[in-house]
């Protein structure tokens, strides 16, 4: 064994403790890379998990690219995503990360990129292949860099269950009430004995509640009706009618005491932080959190929260 001097010693052991300890949280961490709506407030709707080994990307809504970068995650080790249901804030995202993914500047993916929704999955995904066909086929040809099969995408239509069992990670897709769009999914990732629920767009939902059961972290959608410019015209109540209001999602968090409710998908995205929480309080007490774009959330015996630098 290598002898340090006790100087030296002090600032190895240091140095060992604090990346075993970096390395343990990274275990099965949650991080919200957009937590907005089609408004422009915030980045759209994407959620990244870290479970183990697996990386595993939920919705790729509007800078959901710029926001990995921004981590520090090259876009080619993004190679498993799931989506809640196919509206555009969703979604739109997704041709930029395929894409540049598969480019040098992005990593150079060189394995398919698989990705499991609701019917309709596998037929978006076949027409934006053949929407960027020039693109592809002139990369492909003109430089060697570029993957054959890194361009590829395996895309999967998916029913309610177990859709995705690989090392360790258990994905389960539960169906979600938004309103016509059907079938929307939520979902629930259990890993190492611990559990996290992602509510996609929903209204207030008995079966998301019990497939929340015994969930250690629940992050679940909001819209706040007083926030809107104009609460009680026609448009804006067929939106209130799709989603959950804070009063709502107080009692789902209620009804499940998760260790940690968090809020994303956050509409309208410039509503007060303290009157989401003041509404929701009517019908919660439990440990509440306020989602921001790049907010992150380690998942263990106790879920230790990590909130991005201010601006």
């Amino acid at each position: 064994m290598r002898k340090y001097p006790k100087n030296q010693w002090l600032l190895v052991s240091t140095f060992v403790f604090l990346a075993t300890s970096f390395a343990h949280a990274q275990n099965f961490r949650v991080t919200l890379l957009g937590t907005g709506s089609p408004a422009m407030f915030r980045s759209g709707p994407s959620i990244f998990v870290v479970a183990g080994s697996q990386r595993l990307l939920f919705d790729c809504g509007r800078g959901t690219a710029q926001q990995l970068f921004r981590l520090k995650v090259p876009l080619a080790e993004i190679r498993t995503l799931f989506f809640t249901h196919l509206h555009s804030d969703h979604v739109v995202g997704f041709p930029d990360l395929w894409l540049n993914g598969w480019t040098p500047a992005g990593g150079s993916r060189t394995e398919r990129l698989r990705i499991w929704g609701p019917s309709g999955t596998r037929e978006m995904a076949s027409y934006l292949q053949k929407a960027y066909e020039f693109d592809i086929r002139v990369r492909g040809n003109d430089d060697e860099r570029f993957s054959a099969e890194g361009i590829m995408v395996d895309a999967l239509d998916i029913t309610a269950g177990v859709v995705y069992d690989e090392n360790g990670v258990l994905v389960t897709a539960f169906e979600v009430d938004h309103g016509p769009v059907k079938p929307a999914f939520g979902y629930r990732v259990d890993f190492a004995g611990r559990s996290v629920v992602l509510s996609g767009d929903t209204r207030f939902s008995e079966n998301l509640i019990r497939a929340s059961e015994g969930a250690d972290l629940v992050i679940h959608e909001v819209v706040a009706p007083d926030a809107f410019p104009m609460p009680h015209s026609e448009a804006t109540k067929k939106i209130i009618a799709h989603h959950t209001t804070p009063e709502q999602v107080g009692e789902v968090f209620s009804r499940v005491k998760p260790k940690l409710a968090v809020y994303s998908h956050i509409s309208p995205g410039n509503v007060k932080v303290d009157d989401l929480i003041a509404s929701t309080r009517k019908t919660y007490a439990g440990p509440l959190e306020v989602g921001a774009d790049l907010m992150s959330f380690d998942v263990g015996e106790k879920i230790v929260i990590h909130r991005p630098p201010g601006p």
